[in-house]
């Protein structure tokens, strides 16, 4: 298993930072229940009760807290039915969830997935600045197009190519930004005395036309505490990166081979500096499952049992989606076969095609990495061992931080937390505490200025 090889302790030669203070490490938790692994639902420990849990959800989010994470990361998905993952089937609507934890958080950042192909400007910007302002600064917009053409039998309408999905992306995080700078900071006065609720002048109506969007009006929402929610964004394709470089605060990606994860790393920052922003505007954080035990023998006895729960139908599902072809049809014990050139998630199966061919995987063993952990980084092992990893990956920069996947919950993320995170803390690696109250305090963003 390639996590053997990441696991191999520290390098002595790591680079130095570059200054005098000491880089920090960004975490968010990716949070799927009832788990991230096919088969973790199944595990004895695995909370599947009273669904969806909204209780779980709560304990996720104040463990997370505890952790000192920078953030509560939510995926989202419009597909159901009985051979989806068992984080797709039955879940809440993000943004109200997030809503309701923003009553039990004081410092967690709170992230949701909003799709640009299958929403409007108006609702997603409102959306957003409403729960900034219910969270007191802590709401983050994971920026998807929806890969799948199977979302758009429910809202019975075309599914755009790729391409065009990309270019109404970036035309709907124009129109949001405009939205979000429709009033002053100070706009919302209240003078009794003068008789004035709202300051004159202070209103600025965006006027937007663009190609597939059209605004013409302002947001009902006052300037939200942090100017405008944290953007993020997970496309890995060309055109993806290109997005992310321009738009985004973050960089949600997935990365399993360190080279490749640095050229990534370097390569988005390049871009981001092209567009005129500054390289450490744009965080890169990989996906990462960590799976760990007291032994190492302990963590893969625990990985060989999530294995043995992996449901045939559920993994095909999600092998096959990322590849952009049915996979089940192909001998499990021959060579991982050549997919035609998808329209789906175009960055996901070339990572994976990459993966197998580097690793002369056969159908099968890519078959269980992508029920694992879906092309992200893998560790299987003890704090320690998973610690280095990570370091390793920081130090060396090819992330600036990670989105930690949990197999399942709320063990596994309860042992990251109570073990691994310890030990990036004794290294100064992470922080010990929080220093501000905002997500983009967390991150060493700075609020945008009104334009």
């Amino acid at each position: 298993m390639r996590s053997d090889k990441f696991l191999r302790g520290r390098e002595d030669d790591v680079q130095q930072e570059q200054s005098g203070q000491q880089r920090q490490m960004r975490l968010g938790v990716f949070v799927q229940v009832p788990g991230h692994h096919v088969g973790g639902w199944r595990h004895p420990d695995a909370v599947t009760t009273d669904w969806p849990n909204l209780p779980l959800m709560q304990r996720i989010a104040a463990t997370a807290e505890r952790g000192r994470f920078d953030m509560f990361f939510l995926g989202d998905g419009f597909a159901t039915g009985y051979d989806e993952h068992p984080s797709t089937i039955g879940k809440f609507e993000p943004l109200t969830l997030l809503a309701a934890l923003a009553m039990t958080t004081t410092r967690l950042g709170l992230a949701a997935t909003g799709s640009t192909t299958y929403a409007e400007p108006y609702h997603v910007a409102r959306g957003f600045a409403s729960l900034d302002h219910i969270s007191g600064g802590r709401a983050a917009w994971n920026v998807v197009t929806t890969a799948y053409a199977k979302s758009s039998a429910v809202f019975g309408r075309p599914h755009p190519p790729h391409a065009e999905r990309y270019a109404m992306a970036e035309e709907f995080v124009t129109a949001c930004r405009l939205l979000w700078d429709s009033w002053d900071d100070d706009a919302f006065v209240g003078d009794k005395l003068a008789g004035r609720f709202v300051r004159p002048g202070s209103l600025q109506v965006p006027h937007f036309q663009g190609r597939y969007f059209t605004v013409d009006g302002a947001l009902n929402v006052p300037r939200a505490p942090q100017g405008h929610p944290v953007l993020i964004q997970a496309g890995s394709s060309g055109p993806g990166q290109a997005l992310a470089a321009r738009i985004a605060d973050v960089v949600f990606t997935a990365q399993n081979d360190p080279a490749e994860a640095l050229a990534f790393y370097r390569a988005i920052k390049a871009q981001a500096v092209s567009f005129g922003r500054r390289a450490e505007e744009v965080l890169v954080m990989p996906g990462v499952m960590p799976v760990v035990g007291r032994t190492q023998a302990e963590a893969q006895a625990l990985f060989a049992e999530l294995n043995r729960n992996i449901d045939t139908g559920q993994a095909f599902t999600v092998l096959s989606e990322r590849l952009g072809m049915d996979m089940s049809a192909f001998p499990m014990d021959g060579p991982v076969p050549t997919p035609p050139p998808t329209e789906h998630l175009k960055s996901r199966a070339a990572l994976l095609m990459e993966m197998a061919r580097r690793d002369d995987l056969t159908l099968r063993e890519l078959y269980y990495r992508v029920a694992a952990a879906r092309g992200h980084l893998l560790l299987v092992g003890t704090p320690p061992q998973v610690a280095d990893v990570l370091e390793r990956w920081f130090r060396t920069g090819a992330a600036d931080g990670f989105n930690v996947m949990p197999p399942f919950f709320p063990g596994p993320f309860d042992a990251f937390v109570d073990s691994v995170v310890p030990i990036l803390q004794e290294r100064g690696l992470f922080r010990a505490d929080y220093a501000g109250s905002t997500l983009r305090d967390h991150l060493g963003l700075e609020r945008p200025v009104r334009n």
